[in-house]
């Protein structure tokens, strides 16, 4: 259990690491502290005493305590200090382990120590994990942001890695606000080029599913909208579903299952990503759905869930690995032009293209009407 200074001691460390107090600003006198945290004033002094110690406030007798400056003198870096953060809303599931590797592979070559962090696309877990980057002032961070649709609670803690100097980038979606450097993938044209092959199918009922608290479902849902535009295909509202993170294990299957109680005539689904795509064949299979005969279904991803099932998921290509090492080679420039002080430098973000993958998910219905009509 975290005892009162510590708890103290964390807050204050927090309220320094997201920028609330800055250098040289008086915090808090020890009244108001006791007030605001409801504890003694010997707490209160052994927290003040504690960061004091660290380095993170300073006393200036009869003035009161201040917030250091904890620039780091470039003089005294250690040369052989090679740390990179890479930062992840997942590690071992999906399609993580690829891109970790892509990055780490390349960073290792360069003679540079990977530290690997998870969120698990919470924002709670960002904010801890961003604390430890700032408190051992890495080199550079490669950061998958959190919920990245959604305003930011720790925005704070990115413009004080600005003001460390700590180069980092964001990878698969990032935080609009911050104009960061990125490495993305183009999440509107794979979701229009999911749609529009469905649609050259000859498939006007098309179902949509997407996770919207991160970017990366929001732009593919705008694929999916736009592709229905360029054909003149009109949208039915009741066939798109977004759900959320913490909804994704259950909500769209159970979205899946209402829409065909409903007996409407759709006849294809296109999936936020293949990890759906998989879990809405197992409702499908429930009702005796034959895929692709009765209903096409298309992926996102090209993982490796797309070929282990009795059905090859047709699905979007991911660069995955290429994304990791290029994260990998962009973050070291960064911290390149940084160590030689080219502090305006036009570090241009790279979206890689995709394009779709046809496996047997799905099937053309003017070809299932010639041959319904041949064997009649």
């Amino acid at each position: 259990m975290q005892t009162k200074h510590n708890m103290v001691k964390q807050a204050i460390k927090s309220k320094i690491m997201d920028g609330t107090f800055q250098p040289n600003q008086k915090i808090n006198s020890e009244s108001e502290l006791m007030k605001q945290f409801n504890v003694s004033r010997h707490t209160i002094r052994l927290a003040i005493g504690d960061l004091v110690n660290l380095g993170w406030l300073y006393r200036e007798q009869g003035a009161g305590t201040f917030c250091a400056d904890r620039m780091p003198d470039q003089t005294q870096v250690k040369k052989d200090r090679k740390n990179i953060a890479i930062v992840t809303t997942y590690i071992s599931d999906y399609i993580f382990p690829s891109i970790i590797r892509g990055a780490e592979s390349y960073l290792s070559d360069q003679n540079y120590q990977v530290s690997l962090f998870s969120t698990n696309n919470n924002h709670e877990n960002e904010k801890a994990i961003l604390e430890k980057i700032i408190d051992k002032q890495f080199d550079g961070v490669i950061i998958e942001p959190t919920k990245s649709a959604y305003a930011n609670p720790n925005l704070g803690y990115y413009l004080h890695l600005e003001r460390l100097n700590i180069p980092y980038i964001m990878i698969n979606a990032f935080y609009d606000e911050l104009e960061p450097v990125s490495v993305i993938v183009n999440d509107e044209q794979g979701g229009y080029l999911q749609t529009e092959h469905l649609i050259k199918q000859g498939h006007k009922h098309i179902i949509g599913l997407f996770k919207t608290d991160d970017m990366q479902g929001t732009r593919r849902m705008k694929g999916y909208l736009k592709a229905h535009r360029s054909n003149h295909l009109p949208v039915d509202p009741d066939y798109i579903f977004t759900y959320s993170t913490n909804e994704k294990s259950e909500r769209p299957a159970q979205f899946l299952r209402e829409i065909l109680d409903k007996e409407k005539k759709a006849t294809a689904i296109v999936c936020y990503n293949d990890e759906l795509a998989i879990n809405l064949l197992d409702v499908l299979r429930e009702r005796r759905i034959i895929v692709p005969d009765e209903l096409s279904i298309v992926g996102f991803d090209d993982s490796f869930l797309a070929e282990v099932s009795e059905v090859k998921l047709t699905t979007i290509s991911h660069p995955k690995t290429e994304l990791g090492t290029k994260a990998g080679e962009m973050i070291l420039d960064l911290i390149k032009n940084k160590n030689n002080n080219q502090l305006k430098v036009d570090n241009t973000s790279f979206v890689f293209d995709t394009e779709l993958i046809i496996r047997n998910s799905t099937r053309s219905l003017q070809e299932k009407v010639k041959q319904e009509t041949f064997s009649s």
